[in-house]
Order: structure tokens, then C-alpha cells, then sequence
């Protein structure tokens, strides 16, 4: 651990955040395009019913992908610091912690959704036509909520720690087994919906005993003993008020996607509900290598924010900066002069490209702008500070999309609702940017008073 520490807070930081990023990256991406490959094999196999069936149940999984968020990177956020200071033990307390709080919330969850699931994708917008699809699809997916939540959670704790290598491997095993498992299950075993559902579900629970066969290995500081599972009030309440922002961006995020695929229904019918769905697997090809870069500064900020390093602070920020906009440049060009291409791979269906090209044009319109909420949200978290990441998380959908998406289709219709996405991405970047220059002003003033204590 402390070769892992003096790495952190000496190395030259762009091979640093590279060395960091990069198993991030390549895990995201790997989910991304399991994901993609989940709603491909879906869309060509069964059709684009099928595809809006999965779209309509994305808010409820976005809910349990919030859980995981809400424990995992509070007690990451923890975790990196701690160990930053040398506290070992507040650490490992804050990963048992985050299991006991992941668990009561998840079965809190998963049983009202079991007992009205129904009534609930009703609720969520999906037709007649659709039903039955999306009902087949959550069915399954309940049995598997928990170990999503769980490998997340898991995930966050391995790279909190310096290991994101591992943390890597979990998410490629989890990926790899489930775009192999939806080949068979949906092409050559033919179970449609349910195939994919099921091939998610055993993704989940081989991501699950990975990281918890890294934790009882002698590479990990989590090593899994009874008294770390022991609820400590305030650590919890730390993990939860770090977490919360995250959770909040989730749920509000799963709010403000129901909304928007009601509003898409309401004016467009489910073919749009189908370019929706294929629209945000191609946007996650985008944001999740951002994220990925946001994933492996995240410890570098928390381990030099807590020595008081604060010169790598800024310097690792600055490069984290500059490649995820290099990343959501690259978006903004396939996406605005290849739609109808990248459209044609999950689909045939003439009605749904020719419909599909001009929403995923609009959309991306501002993708440059994609990065700086998110890497700002992380670099909030990372040093401690709920407040100003929860206000930067809540700003994108709760002050910005929701009402975009409410006001813009009464005046333009249907090109209102995709509208949406760019007027949220450019509000979104400026209340971020206001918030990391009045960070960046604090941190030089405490770069000047460390000055003034060594002088």
C-alpha cells in the first residue's frame, strides 16, 4: 500500500492518470458495449418492439445502478482518503459499511418492484404492443438487481484502494460472459427478451464472486472479516452524504428518462421510443470512456487532496480535462455525420433510420460540452465536497432537462424533445465551470499558505 501511495503522490501525473484510466476506460467501454451488443442481438433477433421494451425499463435499472453509486463511491471517496493519511482502518470499515448499507436498500427496492412490476412499466409508458416485452425483460432482471448493485459497489472499492487494473478485470469478465451469453441465449437458443435478460443476470453474479474473491486475496486491504461488517453510525453517514450526490444524479436521472420517454411516446409513438433506446447505446459509447478517465483521477485527486498536494491536484485535473474532450469531440463527429449508418446496425427497419438520423444529429450537437459536468461531479466527491457535486448533479436534470423536456415540445413538438439534450448540456457546463473556478481560486490560496509555512 505504500508503494501504492508514493506512486500516487509522485509520479508524473499524465502517465499516472493514463496507468489509472486506462483499465477504467476499457472496462466502461466493455460494458458500453455489452449493453449495445445486448440491444443489437435484441433488435435484429426480435425487433424494434423489442428494443423500446428495453428502453422502458432503463429508468427502473438506472434506480438499482443508483444504489450501488450511493454506497460504492461514498465509501470510495472514503477509502482513498483515508488511506491518503495513512488510516488504514477507517478505510476497510467504510467497504463493510457500504455492503450492509447496499444490502438494506436493495431488498427495500427490489420487493415492491417484484410485487408491481406490472403496474410499474404501465407507469413507465410502455403500450399495449410493448408490454410484453419489457414485463419479460424486468421479470428476469429482478433475480439479478442485487449483484449489479453489489459490482458496483465492489468496483468503486477495488479503485478507491489503487487497483484499478483489478477492477478492470471485473467489469471485462462481467461483459465478455454476457455478450457471449446473448448470442446463445438470443440468436441460437432463440428465448428473444428473456435470453437477454437471463445472460445479464449470470453477467452480474460472475462480476460479483470476482470481487469478492479479489477482497479475500492478499492484494486487496478489504480483506473480508466479520467486524468490518460492523454498522459504524458516523462512517455510514459519511458514505451516505459523499454518496448521495451520485445516487441523486441516478435517480433523478431515472426521473427525468421516464419523463422523457413518455413525452417521446406522447408525440412520436414507440418507434421513437425505439430511436430512443438505440440513440442511448450509442451515447454510452461516448460517455462511457469519460467516465472512465473520471474513474481513474478520481483516487489521484483524493490521495493528493488529502496530503494537500494541491499543485498535482489542479495539474491532474487540467489532463483529465483534456482528453475526455478530445473523447466527446470524437462523439460529436460520428454521431453527427454517420447517424443513419450507426442506426442501420441495430436495425433494418427503413421507418426507424429514416425517423432515427435527425433526433441522434440534435442530440449530439453539444457533445464537446459532455465531459466537464461529469469530471466535475468526480472531482467534488473525490476531495470531500458533497454540496457542490450534489448542486452539479442535480442541476443537469432536476433545473435543466426535466423542465426543458415540459416546456420545449409545447412550442416545437417533437424536435422540442430532442432539443432538450443540447439547451441541458450548455446550462449544465456553465454552472459547473462557475463551481471549479471558485475551487481552483481556494486551492491557490492554500497552495500560497503552504508556501508561506515552509518559507
Amino acid at each position: 500500500m505504500e508503494k501504492q501511495k508514493k506512486q500516487i503522490l509522485n509520479e508524473n501525473l499524465r502517465p499516472l492518470l493514463f496507468k489509472f484510466s486506462i483499465p477504467s476506460i476499457t472496462g466502461m467501454v466493455i460494458i458500453a458495449l455489452y449493453n449495445f451488443v445486448d440491444t443489437l442481438f435484441v433488435g435484429r433477433a426480435v425487433g424494434p418492439d423489442a428494443i423500446a421494451g428495453l428502453t422502458i425499463v432503463l429508468p427502473v435499472i438506472i434506480f438499482i445502478v443508483a444504489i450501488g453509486l450511493l454506497t460504492g463511491v461514498g465509501a470510495a471517496s472514503m477509502a482513498s482518503r483515508s488511506l491518503g493519511k495513512g488510516d488504514k482502518v477507517t478505510a476497510i470499515i467504510a467497504g463493510g459499511n457500504s455492503f450492509i448499507l447496499n444490502t438494506i436498500f436493495n431488498i427495500v427496492t427490489i420487493i415492491p418492484i417484484y410485487l408491481f412490476s406490472e403496474e410499474i412499466l404501465r407507469f413507465l409508458g410502455a403500450s399495449i404492443e410493448v408490454l410484453p416485452y419489457a414485463r419479460d425483460y424486468l421479470e428476469v432482471m429482478l433475480l439479478g438487481f442485487l449483484f449489479l448493485s453489489f459490482s458496483i459497489n465492489g468496483s468503486s472499492l477495488i479503485r478507491a484502494e489503487g487497483k484499478p487494473r483489478a477492477s478492470m478485470y471485473e467489469m471485462i469478465l462481467g461483459a465478455v460472459s454476457n455478450i457471449i451469453l446473448d448470442y446463445f441465449f438470443v440468436i441460437v437458443f432463440g428465448w428473444g427478451v428473456k435470453g437477454a435478460a437471463i445472460a445479464t443476470v449470470i453477467s452480474h453474479i460472475i462480476s460479483t464472486i470476482y470481487f469478492v474473491a479479489f477482497f479475500m486475496s492478499s492484494k486487496s486491504i478489504f480483506k473480508i472479516k466479520l467486524n468490518m461488517f460492523r454498522i459504524n453510525k458516523s462512517i455510514s453517514r459519511e458514505i451516505l452524504s459523499l454518496g448521495v450526490s451520485s445516487f441523486l444524479m441516478q435517480m433523478v436521472g431515472s426521473v427525468a428518462f421516464l419523463l422523457f420517454i413518455r413525452i417521446v411516446r406522447q408525440y412520436g409513438g414507440d418507434v421513437y421510443v425505439t430511436i430512443t433506446g438505440i440513440g442511448i447505446r450509442i451515447i454510452d459509447l461516448v460517455f462511457m470512456p469519460i467516465l472512465g478517465i473520471s474513474q481513474g483521477f478520481a483516487p489521484i485527486v483524493g490521495f493528493n487532496y488529502g496530503a494537500k498536494f494541491y499543485s498535482r491536484v489542479k495539474k491532474v485535473l487540467g489532463e483529465a480535462f483534456i482528453w475526455t474532450t478530445i473523447i466527446a469531440a470524437i462523439g460529436f463527429v460520428i454521431m453527427v455525420i454517420f447517424p443513419e449508418s450507426l442506426i442501420r446496425i441495430f436495425t433494418s427497419d427503413i421507418n426507424v433510420i429514416e425517423k432515427g438520423t435527425g433526433p441522434l444529429r440534435i442530440i449530439a450537437i453539444l457533445a464537446p460540452l459532455w465531459s466537464v459536468p461529469i469530471l466535475g461531479s468526480t472531482f467534488f466527491q473525490a476531495i470531500g465536497k458533497a454540496r457542490p457535486a450534489l448542486f452539479i448533479t442535480l442541476s443537469r436534470d432536476l433545473f435543466f432537462f426535466i423542465p426543458a423536456v415540459l416546456i420545449l415540445p409545447l412550442f416545437f413538438n417533437l424536435t422540442g424533445v430532442w432539443v432538450s439534450w443540447p439547451f441541458t448540456d450548455f446550462c449544465c457546463f456553465l454552472v459547473t465551470t462557475i463551481f471549479l473556478i471558485r475551487e481552483i481560486k481556494i486551492m491557490n490560496r492554500n497552495i500560497e499558505i503552504e508556501k508561506g509555512k515552509l518559507a
